[in-house]
């Protein structure tokens, strides 16, 4: 997995009409995020900070343990970063899912469960809000928000915490102790 560097920065390719983080030698990574949802600052050239940094480590931690390549991991830790620095404010686009919860107040890192009439999938908590949390899509799948709407692979979308089910458990790898 990758490791953040204090050479790395991020930029907005006119060319790819996308933001991009360079890594380094010779390795671009081109954000997921719309055009449309991106914060004015994303169009100046900046460093990744250790604000930055930090988020990577937390996203990181949080993926270690889910289903995916080291690639695909890392594919959705850097779109996570990016969308809790660069995501625009948003309102919860809450009416695609069904309501689950009453009293859940996410941290960031948490893995949650989202369910409606088209199916359920499970999304990563980027950036949490008073009601509301910018979440990201961690399945390989697509996720059917409507008849005609999908999520992709570390898309994401703001959702109030009452929809949200908490599943981090499913998640994580208990020490298992051998008696002999």
């Amino acid at each position: 997995m990758l490791k953040p560097r204090d050479t790395w920065n991020w930029f907005y390719d006119e060319q790819q009409n996308a933001l991009m983080l360079d890594l380094g030698s010779d390795m671009l990574f081109k954000v997921n995020l719309p055009k449309k949802h991106l914060v004015d600052c994303a169009y100046t050239d900046t460093d990744f900070t250790v604000d930055d940094a930090s988020a990577f480590m937390a996203f990181k931690e949080s993926v270690t343990n889910l289903n995916l390549s080291e690639p695909r991991q890392a594919e959705l830790v850097l779109n996570c970063v990016a969308s809790k620095r660069f995501h625009k404010p948003v309102q919860p686009k809450s009416w695609f899912f069904d309501e689950q919860a009453n009293d859940y107040l996410p941290n960031e890192g948490d893995i949650v469960h989202l369910k409606n009439s088209h199916g359920e999938g499970y999304f990563m908590v980027i950036d949490v809000c008073e009601n509301a949390s910018l979440c990201a899509y961690i399945e390989n799948d697509e996720f059917p928000l409507d008849g005609r709407k999908v999520l992709k692979f570390s898309e994401s979308i703001k959702v109030m915490h009452n929809r949200m089910v908490c599943v981090n458990h499913l998640f994580e790898v208990l020490p298992v102790a051998l008696v002999g």
